[in-house]
């Protein structure tokens, strides 16, 4: 596994690439102190497993990074951490495509629990962005402490209704991909992408991405690694359930 760690602060990169040994075997974290630096050395070693950046970072910010990562390596989940972590800027990441927020005040337990939880196809929020948060209305229970959000065994798309597919969407849909882009990983077409998109917004109780990682985190949902659908069968079978 690679982890690209972007931050400008190279003691805090060293530490985090430390704690980070524990977390799977054979891990490789290659380190970046500015956005344009970490894009030279995705061009130069290929792909990554997972990226963690910092916000606040100087020439490109971390924000305009992460746009510009979820454009580019549309796989690679991003993470942020950062100490800015007030609700509109957990959010502004979310709108951006990031899959998590770990605030750099996080102990390295939590860290840890929280990128087990979004390698597993989770996502990790800190407790402390639902407190009074109007911005997804789904009636779930107020979230527990991060400790026990990061160690939740979590729930199954299908506990709230949805069909294998609809649970497909909604993972790639959680990490920022596009209908377009979905429709070619899932080979299905956009109107079915758009269809089981709705579908799952619905059993969530939710009209956006951003709401939905929220909905998600909050429930403590995991997903399966999504396959292919096998030929034109599942698009019509999905079609047919609009």
């Amino acid at each position: 596994m690679r982890i690209l760690l972007i931050d400008d602060h190279a003691l805090f990169r060293e530490g985090v690439a430390m704690l980070l040994k524990p977390l799977v075997d054979g891990l490789q974290t290659w380190e970046a102190g500015s956005c344009e630096e970490a894009f030279e050395v995705l061009a130069q070693r290929g792909s990554v497993d997972l990226v963690l950046i910092d916000l606040g970072l100087p020439g490109l910010s971390g924000l305009e990074g992460l746009k510009r990562l979820r454009a580019d390596h549309p796989d690679a989940p991003v993470v942020v951490m950062s100490s800015a972590d007030d609700k509109d800027t957990v959010l502004a990441v979310l709108d951006a495509g990031a899959m998590g927020f770990i605030p750099k005040s996080s102990t390295s337990q939590v860290m840890l629990g929280a990128l087990r939880l979004i390698l597993a196809k989770g996502i990790y929020l800190p407790p402390s962005v639902f407190l009074a948060a109007r911005a997804a209305p789904a009636a779930s229970p107020a979230p527990a402490p991060a400790t026990a959000v990061v160690a939740a065994s979590g729930r199954q798309p299908a506990d709230l209704g949805m069909t294998p597919r609809q649970a497909d969407v909604l993972h790639l849909l959680l990490q920022g991909k596009p209908a377009k882009l979905i429709g070619r990983q899932l080979n299905l077409s956009l109107s079915t992408v758009k269809a089981h998109t709705s579908a799952v917004l619905r059993a969530l109780n939710v009209t956006t991405r951003t709401q939905a990682v929220l909905a998600a985190s909050r429930m403590g949902l995991r997903f399966e690694e999504p396959v292919a659908a096998q030929g034109s069968s599942d698009s019509s079978m999905a079609s047919s359930k609009r």
